[in-house]
């Protein structure tokens, strides 16, 4: 097996430590939607199961806070020669390779709280609809930068095809 991908080789390039706000804002939104529904089907649903489902939602959501620095952590992305390997995930990680003649389209998006802190996020769009590859978190220099790298040799290996 010796055509097996090798992880620890190289460096991998880290999202920004900004990017925990981000995660922590989005977490701490959620939460307070998911609690307002529990307290509108317990208290004037009249479901009395709701304060369990509320409970529920505070543990959550504290659980979700609290590894949310690990989850920015494990986000990482690397160029190599032919692709783009993109990694993420703390008990369950995932690694997407995404070839650069395959890219199709290459954007860039900024939410409020990303605009906020100077940080955006990179997509990737190839053929197959199940490789959507979101590098969240970079800095809005370091996303345009690679973005327009990641063009040009998607440009270089489609012209070789």
């Amino acid at each position: 097996m010796q055509n097996r991908l090798d992880l620890s080789v190289g460096e991998w390039n880290r999202v920004s430590p900004k990017y925990v706000v981000v995660v922590i804002v989005s977490t701490v939104i959620s939460g307070l939607i998911a609690s307002a529904v529990s307290v509108f089907l317990w208290l004037v649903a009249g479901w009395n199961a709701g304060w369990i489902l509320l409970a529920a939602v505070v543990v959550i959501s504290i659980i979700a806070l609290i590894i949310a620095p690990r989850r920015a952590r494990s986000i990482g992305y690397r160029t190599r020669e032919d692709d783009l390997l993109f990694r993420r995930g703390i008990m369950f990680q995932r690694f997407v390779s995404v070839p650069y003649g395959r890219m199709q389209l290459i954007d860039i998006n900024r939410g409020p709280v990303g605009r906020l802190l100077g940080l955006a996020d990179l997509k990737f769009v190839t053929a197959a609809a199940s490789t959507g590859v979101v590098i969240p978190g970079l800095p809005e220099p370091v996303a345009a930068e690679l973005r327009d790298r990641l063009v040009e040799l998607a440009e270089s290996r489609r012209a070789g095809l």
